[in-house]
């Protein structure tokens, strides 16, 4: 038999994809299945992007450079330049097939095996994917729901800095808890990294939605750490583009950016039909970003209000992004969600949530604690709360 490599073999689990095949297997015997596990938008793409791809003027679909097309890089350097940041210019990009290869690149152009980055958590679960890729190890800061996931004081930060330290990644609005940083709490940690002269991995994917008149605050804001910060980007929930694969990895460092495009080069180039439609996208786009952030307000005030109706759920109202972190009044919502997928249908629906144990690097901490994606309707949402309500209440009856 063949060998399986130990990188392999210690890969985690997607904690959002590892229950699909029980969800299939609920359709297949026909039950509906409220998708709140995973953040897919059901919002349309932005016309202008279909409409690129549909009229594509093209004989042959070759290759894109690897650093990305000039004419998208030109697009995000507008874009940027609409925030403020008007010294990035076009070679501060590199195009990537989605946020997910910008990390990739980021860490493989910072980390050595055995070196360390620190995360506050619950953190995105694939930042666990990236580590054992590159047999890096995450060094975690916990965050609680007591405080809403708020970030953890700085001094734990600098306790976990080492001569392996080599950046601190954090995601504003944050995946999973929607938790937006303040500018203190991002000014002290660009304090810490140019006081050790380590990176911030900024992920700042869900940048336009933010509510309740908030703004986000981005890494780059902060003119003492320019040649320290990584700023990862993405199309995909900005523009409900997630099939598109298109992001970027941004730095004012010359030396980090040039180091990084050998990755680039050596995965030849990321998608060109996805350029196509992302540089579409951006032009004339406030309408559609103001209307999205309208319909996500509502979702979230909605689903927030009806999940802390229910006995025993805890659910801080997030202030970004379209993730909730919800603390539900069960043993254990691994079983719980298998449970919802196997053996529970209420009028042949269910609903499908995301664990939050692998949201941790103990999984121990999310055991009751599960990421619901307001990624629906208002009234498949409802509904939604309903099924979780009457779950819970059969579940807890099941395994008393």
């Amino acid at each position: 038999m063949p060998k399986i490599s130990q990188r392999a073999q210690h890969m985690p689990a997607s904690p959002v994809r590892k229950l699909v095949p029980f969800a299939t297997a609920a359709k297949q015997k026909g039950i509906k299945v409220y998708h709140l596990n995973i953040g897919q938008p059901d919002i349309e793409t932005p016309q202008t992007a279909l409409d690129a791809v549909k009229n594509i003027d093209l004989k042959v679909l070759e290759y894109a450079l690897s650093e990305g097309n000039l004419d998208y890089r030109i697009a995000l350097r507008d874009y940027y330049h609409s925030l403020g940041f008007n010294d990035l210019t076009t070679d501060n990009f590199i195009v990537t097939n989605g946020g997910s290869e910008a990390l990739n690149f980021a860490i493989s152009t910072l980390c050595d095996d055995g070196d360390e980055i620190i995360i506050p958590e619950p953190y995105y679960a694939n930042y666990n994917g990236f580590a054992g890729t590159f047999n890096i190890n995450i060094v975690a800061v916990p965050s609680t729901i007591d405080t809403g996931f708020a970030l953890p004081s700085i001094e734990e930060f600098e306790k976990r800095i080492t001569d392996k330290t080599r950046a601190i990644v954090i995601c504003n609005p944050g995946n999973p808890t929607g938790y937006l940083y303040s500018r203190e709490e991002l000014q002290k940690l660009a304090v810490i990294a140019k006081k050790h002269d380590i990176v911030i991995i900024s992920d700042e994917v869900y940048r336009e939605y933010v509510y309740d008149g908030e703004k986000q605050i981005s890494m780059f804001e902060f003119p003492e750490v320019a040649e320290n910060v990584i700023v990862i980007d993405s199309e995909s929930k900005r523009y409900s583009m997630c099939g598109a694969r298109i992001g970027c990895m941004i730095t004012r460092s010359k030396k980090i950016h040039d180091a990084a495009i050998l990755f680039a080069q050596a995965r030849l180039s990321p998608v060109l039909l996805g350029q196509i439609a992302a540089t579409a996208a951006h032009k004339n786009d406030s309408e559609y970003i103001a209307k999205v952030r309208e319909e996500y307000t509502e979702r979230r005030d909605l689903l927030v209000s009806l999940l802390n109706e229910i006995p025993g759920v805890i659910c801080p109202k997030p202030k970004g992004a379209f993730y909730c972190g919800v603390e539900l009044p069960v043993d254990d919502t691994e079983k719980f969600a298998q449970w919802l997928l196997e053996s529970y249908s209420n009028n042949n629906e269910t609903v499908m949530v995301a664990p939050m144990g692998g949201f941790y690097s103990n999984p121990e901490l999310g055991k009751k604690q599960v990421r619901i994606a307001y990624v629906l309707k208002k009234e498949d949402l409802r509904r939604s709360v309903e099924l979780l309500k009457d779950a819970i209440q059969r579940y807890n009856t099941e395994f008393a």
